[in-house]
């Protein structure tokens, strides 16, 4: 460390991480109660400070990591807020990430090592300071992506039916959508690619099975959802 800006005040930085996952049809969010001052006992985001030797990315990826077990995760930058009272403890100004997982990838261990659990995003708590508009402009960002980007496919398993696709859209957008024009859609898109396989779990007709291959969204982005 350098002796450069002593007349300056410091600020500590950290990031929160809004993790969602999508199960039964519903939109959901990783969370859990703080163990520590202030805020003891509060819903919250899962976050932590970021390192000397870190970059902001790099203290996301570490966090996100120490809670899911997890690896190469759909992660955006959501926004930075640094309200001067955000933080009764100190001045903390904090990066919000927003992630994207598949539930059934995520380790039932790990949710009771952490003490977090999965909760609908309609029935969402009061979280801990300004976590809650932290959770909405991470909302509003899919929104904007998710006719641009190929969201979707990081809340699905591998291999997925088109019902599980448009309803992954549904609760993203919280609306419902057309299913003829949706399926109308979704087959004129090259990256999304059908299989030969059946599902006989979920689909009492046995739907087929859909992937997405992400060569061919690099290849050739043209044409979106």
């Amino acid at each position: 460390m350098t002796t450069y800006y002593n007349e300056h005040s410091k600020v500590f930085v950290s990031v929160d991480c809004i993790i969602f996952g999508f199960e039964d049809k519903k939109l959901k969010l990783l969370l859990g109660k703080r163990h520590m001052d202030p805020g003891r006992g509060e819903w919250s985001l899962y976050g932590g400070f970021v390192e000397e030797d870190e970059s902001l990315d790099d203290a996301a990826n570490r966090v996100l990591y120490e809670l899911t077990g997890l690896r190469g995760l759909y992660m955006k930058q959501v926004g930075a807020f640094g309200a001067i009272d955000r933080d009764p403890g100190e001045r903390v100004v904090s990066i919000a990430y927003c992630a994207l997982i598949n539930v059934r990838d995520y380790d039932q261990k790990l949710l009771n090592e952490h003490q977090v659990e999965w909760v609908n995003l309609e029935n969402l708590p009061e979280l801990y300071s300004d976590h809650n508009d932290m959770v909405t402009k991470a909302i509003t960002l899919l929104r904007r992506r998710i006719s641009s980007e190929p969201l979707s496919f990081n809340l699905l398993p591998s291999l997925f039916t088109l019902t599980q696709l448009q309803n992954v859209y549904e609760a993203i957008l919280g609306e419902n959508i057309d299913k003829r024009n949706f399926r109308k859609r979704t087959k004129t898109i090259d990256y999304i690619e059908k299989t030969d396989k059946i599902d006989k779990i979920t689909s009492k007709r046995g739907a087929a099975l859909y992937r997405f291959n992400k060569q061919a969204y690099i290849d050739d982005p043209i044409f979106k959802l």
